[in-house]
């Protein structure tokens, strides 16, 4: 298993891809950065909506929700983010909207809690 932060984060993006996969979602694009920051991965989803996924992943909850960390500041530069995706000629698709979720993991020693926050901004 992840054994520093950032091995963590990889691990809760991976995990929450192949959930949503699970559910009928599609990948587009997975960790594309910009100078706003990450997009951890960007789905479209069964109604063909395209959604911008943002992946916290803590080992538990002393420190508060991991939602918590996806303050005004992140959710601005997320936004900033999936323009300049949508502005590539690349990623210019046919969809029924946007949204911006987020998932959180807290992972045990033996199984992952997993939450999806749908329309969280």
């Amino acid at each position: 298993m992840a054994e520093n932060p950032k091995q963590l984060g990889a691990y809760g993006e991976r995990y929450a891809a192949a959930w949503l996969e699970l559910q009928g979602w599609y990948v587009l694009e997975r960790n594309w950065r910009t100078r706003f920051g990450e997009l951890d991965i960007i789905m479209l989803d069964p109604k063909h909506t395209v959604v911008f996924v943002e992946v916290k992943t803590r080992r538990s909850t002393r420190q508060g929700l991991p939602q918590e960390a996806v303050t005004s500041n992140k959710q601005a530069n997320l936004r900033h983010a999936a323009l300049a995706w949508l502005h590539e000629v690349d990623h210019r698709i046919s969809n029924n909207g946007l949204r911006f979720d987020v998932i959180t993991n807290i992972v045990g020693r033996k199984e992952v809690s997993t939450r999806h926050i749908k329309e969280a901004f």
